[in-house]
């Protein structure tokens, strides 16, 4: 089968190929799925790279422990192994897993779901690890008035729907060429950060610091007293990539007003049918900015990497990519 192969870091279109590798075999437990699509988020284009250094024990010292890379798939199961109960061959499912930019996946049978019917399988890969993401930062963000940055990108547009969904007055902070979208996403108001927006002047109970952009000063300033600052993501340099950030705002937080909370989010089944139903509902709608083929990875994550799409990059291995705006 044909897979994305990471031979070493460094820029995407210099260490990723399309290489033939064996096709998985379903074990105990595990589905094997034809994948039809996968997303690209901002975790590839620094972790093809290598970054941050102090993850490389994990990532592999000199080159990538995990020669596919990927890590959320929608698709169809072609056959199950031993003990799976919940799915057969021909069912449509998304989930998450590594080594999802292949033609086949082998996944345990907990870490899918049946894909929302009113989702096309591009729209069901733009979903698991941000609306992950997005569901746990809501949920350590008491309180009823919350501002979202970075509300334009992956995890922010599920953050803005899924606070909607909570009964939350959301701002939402993003460039000036995304506000429509983040408006008809749900927002009650939408602030411009090319003109320093941030915060509006208001104070809120709950901020969602998406991106580790502000400074903590400026975060604080925007919250009530007793109010939360959720650190989600970060960035910074190759070495820490914000994590700097969450550290200095652990240390500060015994002398400020508020609550400063870092979330590193958890795969967990249960979020997985949770953002099935809100789907299905029509409370969250998945925003998927451009589609690529597999052979154009390298070019979906220098994409991501410099802010250019809106909501999610999802690779498609069903049909060409929608032209190109």
């Amino acid at each position: 089968m044909k897979a994305l192969v990471h031979q070493r870091y460094g820029p995407a279109a210099d260490v990723l190929a399309i290489h033939e590798v064996e096709r998985p075999e379903p074990g105990d437990g595990e589905v094997l799925v034809r994948v039809a699509a996968v997303p690209v988020t901002g975790t590839d284009w620094h972790l093809v790279r290598g970054w941050p250094y102090v993850a490389r024990p994990v990532l592999g010292l000199r080159r990538p422990r995990n020669r596919v890379w990927g890590l959320e798939l929608a698709g169809t199961v072609t056959a199950v192994g031993p003990g799976v109960t919940s799915f057969q061959p021909g069912d449509d499912v998304f989930g998450w897993h590594s080594g999802t930019f292949a033609e086949y996946a082998a996944v345990p049978e907990n870490q899918l779901a049946p894909q929302p019917a009113n989702l096309t399988h591009v729209q069901a890969a733009a979903g698991p690890i941000a609306a992950f993401t997005a569901l746990q930062a809501l949920r350590n963000a008491p309180g009823r008035r919350v501002l979202i940055s970075g509300a334009s990108g992956g995890v922010g547009t599920y953050a803005v729907q899924i606070a909607k969904a909570m009964g939350k007055e959301v701002t939402a902070i993003c460039g000036p060429a995304k506000a429509d979208l983040v408006r008809g996403l749900g927002a009650d108001r939408v602030l411009d950060h090319t003109k320093g927006e941030f915060g509006g002047g208001a104070r809120y109970d709950a901020l969602l610091d998406v991106f580790g952009n502000p400074s903590l000063r400026d975060c604080a300033r925007v919250l009530v007293d007793g109010g939360t600052l959720v650190l989600v993501g970060g960035r910074g340099g190759r070495w820490l990539m914000g994590t700097d950030k969450w550290l200095r705002a652990a240390l500060t937080t015994p002398f400020r007003k508020h609550k400063t909370k870092v979330l590193v989010h958890q795969d967990r089944h249960d979020d997985l049918l949770t953002l099935k139903d809100l789907v299905e509902d029509g409370k969250v709608t998945p925003v998927v900015g451009r589609t690529y083929t597999l052979d154009q990875a390298p070019q979906a994550i220098e994409d991501v990497r410099r802010g250019d799409v809106r909501g999610q990059a999802v690779i498609s291995l069903e049909v060409p990519p929608a032209p190109r705006r």
